[in-house]
């Protein structure tokens, strides 16, 4: 597949850059004025999601014009290269099959399909035994809790998952360790009982540093409660592909789930790495998550652009990010199961277009993925939404609701809904200087403090939002919701001509964070650092001594 056609290159830039111009100072208000079928128009529906896109900064002819972008830039054809397992990680050369491991036929690719159902298969026995309380510790006690260690791609999306989908865990306590900072994996085991304690070790090559860290630790804590090393088989698995380092640690090859190069850690739940939350949900729910995800595969291979979910979000994030000068996106999760969300999506969106480079090698001359943000419900307006009403920076937002809640409390879901909506409706609306005039005027306050005060209570409005919304949080709605970020961040990529699928960014610091441990534990002298960090590293050996 050839390399990305640059975004300024496509035919369609100049004019969207003529709209842009023409839409900056629009009125979204008098946008559904002047269309009143707005509201229905601009809306989408696939896998049990609504997309309602109508408060953007957006009409027909600039929406017609993106989606001529994408026809430019052969959307069409990379997504079709994508599901087809061409080699579109280029710097890699390695497919990106994360929508394979949820699939249910191989579709061309049975060799891979064949490993995906068999690691299936093996992830529902480890599943089932813990549900069915037939796995048993080192003392013939029945395992309880599960501990996942891993960081990155095989620690935020399993704890999310498992966290969204509490009202759904079966018999087993599932726990999430990821930072090296030993705080995290001691307050972890504080509660926890080392006979009823399953550890399992996310690592592809057994090397990571924070993982293998905390994992020591983990197997030193089992031994020093009574286990012998021939129990450790009992208490550890390991999702990798470095069968050896697991051997030496304890944990032998029967107790190895594979992982391929061809899934990214970002792209992981869905495989072995989603092992903890197919124990915490059950098989089934699990399976229900996965036919989800499915589902949004089988819209974003099949509707046309203009009806396609991922693709008309990737457009808006590049209308913004490119024409309007957005460098930030706020996802609002009006759900409190959702609030690692955020989290989530950082590392998806960010390390996977986080780029200044093309896939052929070139400089970008324009921005790329930006800076995504956020927190879950009411609790961000009690702090950030200030910025989003009132802040100089344009803050394009997601809005994800639930319509219905799993808690049995409606009047107080009710409270939350409308706080979603009434959010929603006054970032675009905001509060003219009359409207703030009037509402000093209603409190009673003399005509000298209404001028005085009245300014302050203005808010522009027109901030452009998305609002996705679903019945209900469920694993299979969850799966689409994972799948739509992700189909939605692979076509951003495609518009900018960058690979999503690398990420030669994170490896110098790994590279120079081995040189200053070299230097700090006293097993190297070499590599001069700058005066800053010496004196840093200084300061850590007194503070020590």
């Amino acid at each position: 597949m050839a390399a990305p056609t640059p975004l300024k290159q496509l035919a369609a830039y100049p004019e969207l850059q003529h709209l842009a111009d023409e839409l900056r100072g629009a009125s979204i208000e008098q946008l559904f004025a002047d269309d009143p079928a707005r509201a229905e128009n601009f809306t989408l529906q696939a896998a049990g999601l609504h997309l309602d896109y109508s408060k953007h900064l957006l009409h027909r002819e600039a929406r017609t014009a993106l989606m001529a972008l994408a026809q430019q830039a052969g959307m069409d054809e990379r997504i079709a290269a994508l599901l087809a397992g061409e080699a579109v990680n280029n710097t890699e050369g390695r497919p990106a099959l994360h929508s394979l491991l949820r699939a249910d036929q191989g579709a061309g690719l049975e060799d891979k399909f064949d490993q995906v159902t068999a690691v299936r298969a093996r992830m529902q026995v480890y599943a089932d035994r813990l549900n069915d309380g037939l796995q048993l510790g080192y003392s013939g006690e029945v395992i309880t809790d599960v501990v996942n260690i891993g960081i990155g791609g095989s620690d935020l999306g399993p704890r999310l998952v498992t966290e969204a989908l509490k009202p759904f865990h079966g018999n087993v306590s599932c726990h999430y360790v990821a930072n090296v900072d030993p705080a995290d994996l001691q307050d972890t085991l504080l509660e926890l009982n080392p006979a009823n304690t399953l550890f399992i070790v996310c690592s592809k090559s057994f090397r990571t540093e924070e993982t293998l860290t905390n994992s020591l630790a983990a197997r030193n804590w089992m031994l020093q409660a009574g286990a012998s090393e021939a129990d450790l088989g009992k208490h550890f698995l390991a999702i990798t592909t470095n069968l050896e380092a697991a051997a030496e640690f304890g944990i032998a090859g029967e107790n190895c789930l594979p992982l391929w190069d061809w899934v990214g850690g970002r792209y992981s739940v869905w495989s072995a790495v989603g092992l903890s939350c197919a124990i915490a949900m059950g098989w089934e729910q699990f399976e229900q998550f996965l036919a989800g995800a499915r589902a949004m595969d089988r819209h974003f291979s099949e509707a046309p652009a203009q009806a396609n979910m991922p693709l008309l979000m990737s457009l808006l994030e590049v209308w913004y990010g490119n024409f309007f000068g957005a460098e930030n996106h706020v996802v609002l999760p009006y759900d409190n199961s959702l609030q690692r969300l955020p989290d989530f999506l950082q590392q998806l969106t960010m390390e996977s277009n986080g780029k200044r480079v093309r896939s052929d090698g070139g400089a970008v001359d324009y921005n790329t993925g930006p800076v995504l943000w956020g927190s879950a419900g009411t609790m961000g307006q009690h702090s950030f939404h200030q910025l989003l009403h009132q802040g100089t920076l344009l803050c394009p937002a997601d809005f994800i609701l639930p319509l219905t809640t799993h808690t049995g409390m409606v009047e107080q879901h009710q409270r939350l809904v409308a706080n979603c909506l009434a959010q929603s409706r006054a970032l675009m609306v905001g509060r003219s200087a009359r409207a703030a005039e009037s509402a000093l005027h209603a409190r009673g306050m003399a005509a000298e403090e209404v001028a005085r005060l009245a300014p302050h209570l203005v808010m522009p409005g027109n901030r452009p939002n998305s609002v996705i919304t679903m019945h209900a949080l469920t694993p299979a709605t969850l799966g689409a919701l994972l799948a739509l970020y992700e189909h939605r961040t692979f076509c951003s990529g495609q518009l900018w001509g960058i690979n999503p699928f690398d990420q030669w960014g994170v490896d110098l610091g790994k590279e120079i964070g081995v040189e200053v441990l070299g230097r700090l534990s006293g097993q190297s002298s070499g590599g001069t650092m700058d005066p800053a960090t010496e004196r840093l590293m200084q300061a850590w050996q007194d503070a020590r001594e």
